[in-house]
Order: structure tokens, then C-alpha cells, then sequence
């Protein structure tokens, strides 16, 4: 009796598990539309971020993102001309997003930058491993497997690059709120704050009774202020950063 119970429920749960449905791989019109939007969003984001960023190697990486996605969405492109698929010609709302707040956002987007990056080669890696495995078109198959080991690259390279970039962005502010210095700032540049926008920013950072400003040859916003009761040399940058102490 009892083994006929347990071939009753055996045959039952094969029966359940035959019945449910495989999980469908991408179609080939899916991996084209995915893939020429996360190539596209490489090259757009690292276009837009690689003015705004500070340290060297993140803008090495930016440069590389342009030229290797830039040729991979090119023979994306002829692929799927060829086998009558549909190419996306802009980037779907989420990207477009990202793109946006590095548009928006004022220098440096070193930490933004490589967040982005790190998601998106996450989901680039899986996508043309899933494709190269299981896809449905054998021409497309073939350049998922082929692009993958430089997808992985550039996973390992930002991976990298983020354990030495700096890890704050322009959201930073260079006096911190024990009053202590970023050393790396005052940077030099063309510097588009107005007087009165200076002493805003100024005030902001939790100075009081800013002085009247002048603008070096450098673009730098200089001043007095006062905090905790001292007096302090202050200077503003193009960046927006507040150093105090500064002559």
C-alpha cells in the first residue's frame, strides 16, 4: 500500500514538473534590442562622464568603453541587418536616466561612473552568456561568444579601477562637516559661479560672514570666512568645492 502511495506521488510530481513551463531563453530580437542598448549606454555614459572625471585610470577606462563598444555596436548592427532584425536607435528609459544624471551632474562622477559601469557590465556578462549558451540564431550566438571574453575584461578592469578611484563625487563637499580640508581641492579651471553664487555655496558648507571675493588667474573664488568663531581663508573652485585654509 505504501509503495503504491509513493509511485502515486512520484508519478504526480513528474507530471507537475512536465506540465510547468521552461523559462524561455532570449529570442535574437530580444539579445539585439538588450545588447545595442547596453552597448549604446557605454558609449553615451562614458562620452558624457569623461570630462567630468578625476582620476586618470577611470578616464583611461571611459576612452576604452567608447572605442570597444563603439566597434561592437557597429557589428551588432551589420548582424542584425542581415538577419532582418530590428535595431534600437535610443536608449530605453532606465539608461537614458542614468545618462541624464551624469549630464546633469557637476565633476567629478568618478563614483557614479564606475556604479554604473559595474551594473552594467553585470547585466552585459550575463545577457551574452545566457545567449551564447542557449540562443536561437546561430550567427548571433557566435558573436555573443565572441564579444563575452571582452565583456569580462572590462568587468575585471572597472572592478579594478573602483578599488583606487576616488570614492566620493561632486555630491562630496571638500570641507567635510568636522571642518577638516580636502587636499585634493581647490582645482583650477574655468570657473562660471557668479560672486554671489560663491558666497552661497560658501554659506552652505557652514561658513558665515564671507567676504568679499576675487577671482584668481586659476578661476578660483578667494575670500575670508569665519567658522566655530576663527577667520579662515576660503576659496571656492569651478567644481563647486569649499576648501578652507587656502592662500
Amino acid at each position: 500500500m505504501k509503495n503504491n502511495l509513493r509511485l502515486a506521488a512520484l508519478s504526480l510530481a513528474t507530471a507537475m514538473a512536465l506540465a510547468l513551463p521552461a523559462l524561455a531563453a532570449d529570442t535574437a530580437q530580444d539579445f539585439v534590442t538588450k545588447a545595442a542598448v547596453g552597448g549604446m549606454f557605454e558609449v553615451q555614459s562614458s562620452k558624457v562622464a569623461q570630462d567630468k572625471l578625476q582620476d586618470p585610470n577611470l578616464k583611461e577606462f571611459a576612452q576604452k568603453m567608447i572605442s570597444d563598444h563603439g566597434a561592437s555596436n557597429a557589428k551588432l548592427e551589420g548582424i542584425a541587418g542581415e538577419q532582418k532584425l530590428q535595431v534600437p536607435t535610443e536608449l530605453d528609459a532606465p539608461h537614458k536616466s542614468d545618462v541624464d544624471k551624469l549630464q546633469s551632474a557637476a565633476a567629478p562622477v568618478d563614483s557614479s561612473y564606475v556604479d554604473m559601469q559595474k551594473a552594467a557590465h553585470a547585466d552585459a556578462v550575463s545577457l551574452f552568456e545566457s545567449y551564447a549558451k542557449d540562443g536561437d540564431n546561430a550567427t548571433l550566438k557566435s558573436f555573443a561568444s565572441e564579444t563575452l571574453p571582452t565583456l569580462k575584461m572590462h568587468q575585471e578592469m572597472i572592478q579594478k579601477v573602483a578599488t583606487s578611484a576616488p570614492a566620493s563625487d561632486s555630491a562630496t563637499p571638500a570641507v567635510t562637516s568636522s571642518g577638516e580640508t580636502n587636499p585634493a581641492a581647490p582645482v583650477p579651471g574655468a570657473n562660471s559661479f557668479t560672486e554671489a553664487q560663491a558666497k552661497t555655496a560658501i554659506e552652505k558648507a557652514g561658513f558665515a560672514d564671507v567676504s568679499a571675493l576675487t577671482k584668481d588667474d586659476k578661476g578660483i573664488w578667494r575670500g575670508t570666512a569665519s567658522k566655530d568663531g576663527k577667520s579662515v581663508p576660503i576659496a571656492l573652485d569651478y567644481q563647486g568645492n569649499v576648501v578652507a585654509g587656502t592662500n
